[in-house]
C-alpha cells in the first residue's frame, strides 16, 4: 500500500491537478449546460400542467438516447484525437476530427428520419396516455432536427478535449443556453405579440437556438483557422480503409456501449410509466437535477480520460495506471460533496416547479434523497468506464460490462419490483441504482489487471 501511495504521489506531480482542473471545469460547466437544456423546458413547462412534464421527460429521454448514440461515435474519435495529441501528431488530430464529423452527420440523419416517421411508436414505448403521447409527439418532431447540430458540435467539442482546449466549445455552449431561455420564454408563453405555443414552443426554442450555437462555434474555428478546421481535402484524405477499419473498431463498440447504456435509461422510463403518470411526472423532474448533480463527475471523468489518452500517446505508461488511481479516488471524494448539496438543496430545488400537486412533489423529494446515494454509487464507475479505461482503448470490456450489469442485472430486477411485486415509485426508483454496485468490483479488478492500456497509434 505505502508503495502504491508512493508512486501515484510521484506521478500526479507538476502539471497534473492544474491540467485536471483545466479539462474537467470546462467540460462540467458544458455538461451543466447540456443538463441545463433540459431543466429549462421542465421548469417552464410545471407552470402550465403535469401532463406537459410528463410528455416532455418520455420524449426528451428518446432524444437523449440519439445524443447519447452520437456521443458514442464522438467518443471513439476523441480516443484517437487525444492520442494524436500526445504524440505531437497535428495532422492525426485533424484527421480524427474530421472523420468523427462524418460518422456523426450520417448517424444523425438516419435518427431524424426515425424521429419524424415513428413519433407516436417511439413515446408510445413509455406512456398508454394519449394525452402524454399527443404532446411528446409534438416536441420529438421538432426537435429531431436539433440532433444534426449535436453531431456538428459534438464532434468538434470532442476534439477541443483532446487538445486541452474545451473552453472554446464551453463559451458556445454558453451562448446557446442564452438563446434558448429567451425563446423558451418568448414560444412557451407567448411574448412580443406571438402566440403561447406551449410543449410545441419549447420543442422550436430547443432547435434554433441549437443552431446558432453551430453557426457560432464553426464560425469562431473556421475564422480564426483553428487545427480542427478541416476541409473537404481532409474529408478526402480520410476516406481510406485503414483509417475507416480503425476508427469504426473504436467507435462501433463504444457507439453501441452508449447506445445500450442510453436505450436502458429509456427502459427504466418505461419501467415507471408503469406506476402511473405521478411517477412519471416525478422521474421528469428529477432527471434533468441528477444530470446536473452527475455533471462534476462528467467533467472528471472526461479530462482523465484525455490525460490518459495523452500519456499513452506518449508512452507513459507507468503514470497511466497511477493516474488512474488518483482519479477514481479524486470522484469519490466529490461525490460525497455534491451528495451532500444535493441533500441540503433539495426544498429549493422542488419549490422551482410550481405546478407539481402535493403528492407529487412529496414523491420527487424522496427520489432526491435516493439520489444522493445514487451519486456516491455512480461515482468511480463513471470515471473509470467513461474516462479512464475507455480512453485506454479497452472499449470491448465497457461494452461487456455495461450490458451485463444493466440488462442482465439492473433493468430485470428494476421490472420484477414494478410490475410484478407492484412496488411505490419511490422503491422503484431506488432499484434503478442496483447496476452501479456491480460495476464497482468489475471496474476496480479491471483497472488492477492493467489489461485496459492500450497504444492505439503506435506504428
Amino acid at each position: 500500500m505505502t508503495a502504491i501511495l508512493r508512486n501515484i504521489y510521484q506521478h500526479t506531480q507538476g502539471h497534473f491537478l492544474r491540467s485536471l482542473i483545466t479539462i474537467a471545469i470546462p467540460i462540467t460547466l458544458q455538461s451543466i449546460l447540456f443538463s441545463s437544456k433540459g431543466l429549462i423546458d421542465v421548469l417552464m413547462l410545471s407552470q402550465l400542467d403535469e401532463i406537459d412534464v410528463a410528455a416532455i421527460g418520455v420524449a426528451s429521454r428518446a432524444i437523449f438516447v440519439t445524443t447519447i448514440m452520437l456521443g458514442g461515435i464522438t467518443t471513439g474519435g476523441a480516443l484517437l484525437t487525444a492520442q494524436y495529441w500526445g504524440a505531437k501528431d497535428t495532422q492525426g488530430v485533424r484527421e480524427s476530427t474530421a472523420l468523427t464529423w462524418l460518422a456523426t452527420m450520417g448517424t444523425a440523419l438516419i435518427t431524424v428520419c426515425v424521429f419524424l416517421v415513428f413519433p407516436s411508436h417511439i413515446m408510445g414505448l413509455a406512456t398508454d396516455s394519449a394525452l402524454v403521447n399527443q404532446r411528446g409527439c409534438e416536441y420529438l418532431m421538432i426537435t429531431g432536427f436539433s440532433m444534426i447540430a449535436v453531431a456538428s458540435v459534438g464532434s468538434m467539442s470532442a476534439g477541443l478535449r483532446s487538445m486541452h482546449q474545451p473552453g472554446i466549445s464551453t463559451l458556445f455552449s454558453t451562448l446557446g443556453i442564452i438563446a434558448n431561455i429567451f425563446l423558451n420564454w418568448v414560444l412557451i408563453f407567448g411574448h412580443f405579440g406571438l402566440p403561447a405555443l406551449g410543449i410545441k414552443g419549447a420543442a422550436i426554442a430547443t432547435l434554433l437556438s441549437s443552431v446558432i450555437e453551430v453557426i457560432a462555434l464553426y464560425g469562431y474555428l473556421y475564422g480564426k483557422q483553428h487545427l480542427l478546421a478541416f476541409s473537404f481535402l481532409d474529408i478526402k484524405r480520410i476516406i481510406n480503409k485503414d483509417k475507416f477499419t480503425l476508427f469504426f473498431s473504436l467507435s462501433l463498440p463504444t457507439t453501441f456501449n452508449f447506445l445500450a447504456w442510453a436505450a436502458g435509461l429509456f427502459t427504466y422510463t418505461a419501467i415507471m410509466g408503469q406506476t402511473g403518470v405521478q411517477g412519471l411526472a416525478a422521474l421528469s423532474v428529477i432527471t434533468p437535477i441528477e444530470s446536473l448533480s452527475l455533471s462534476l463527475l462528467v467533467g472528471i471523468a472526461n479530462a482523465a480520460g484525455v490525460l490518459v489518452g495523452n500519456q499513452i500517446g506518449a508512452k507513459n505508461y507507468d503514470a497511466v495506471y497511477y493516474q488512474a488511481i488518483s482519479f477514481a479516488c479524486i470522484s469519490f471524494l466529490v461525490s460525497l460533496l455534491v451528495a451532500m448539496g444535493l441533500y441540503n438543496l433539495k426544498a429549493p430545488l422542488l419549490d422551482m416547479f410550481t405546478a407539481l400537486t402535493p403528492d407529487t412533489r412529496q414523491l420527487a423529494e424522496s427520489f432526491i434523497i435516493i439520489l444522493c446515494f445514487g451519486v456516491v454509487l455512480r461515482s468511480v464507475p463513471t470515471t473509470l468506464v467513461v474516462g479512464v479505461l475507455r480512453a485506454g482503448g479497452d472499449v470491448k470490456f465497457c461494452l461487456y460490462q455495461d450490458m451485463l450489469t444493466q440488462w442482465a442485472f439492473g433493468i430485470p430486477l428494476t421490472a420484477l419490483g414494478a410490475i410484478w411485486l407492484n412496488f411505490p415509485p419511490e422503491w422503484v426508483y431506488a432499484l434503478f441504482l442496483l447496476e452501479a454496485v456491480f460495476k464497482w468490483f468489475a471496474c476496480i479488478h479491471r483497472l488492477r489487471s492493467r489489461k485496459w492500456i492500450k497504444n492505439l497509434i503506435a506504428a
